[in-house]
């Protein structure tokens, strides 16, 4: 499964990463920002099998304007 990181800025191209890949970047980093363009229920597949690994896993929504649409999904791995 592919996820989409969520852009650092208007200009920056969209990145694609996989759990496995995620999995790897867990030694260095916790927090990772997603798209909104992600479904919902990848994050929840996300979720659920790092929790399975035995991972503490926070999901939420980062509202980054007043528009309905201008939010990003934090991920936060323990």
């Amino acid at each position: 499964m592919e996820l989409q990181l969520a852009k650092p800025s208007l200009n920056a191209k969209a990145k694609k990463i996989k759990i496995e890949q995620i999995e790897e970047a867990l030694k260095k980093e916790q927090f990772f920002y997603f798209a909104r363009e992600n479904e919902h229920k990848d994050l929840i597949a996300l979720q659920e099998y790092f929790e399975e690994k035995g991972y503490n896993v926070y999901m939420k929504e980062v509202k980054f304007g007043l528009g309905e649409l201008d939010y990003i999904y934090e991920v936060h791995i323990l």
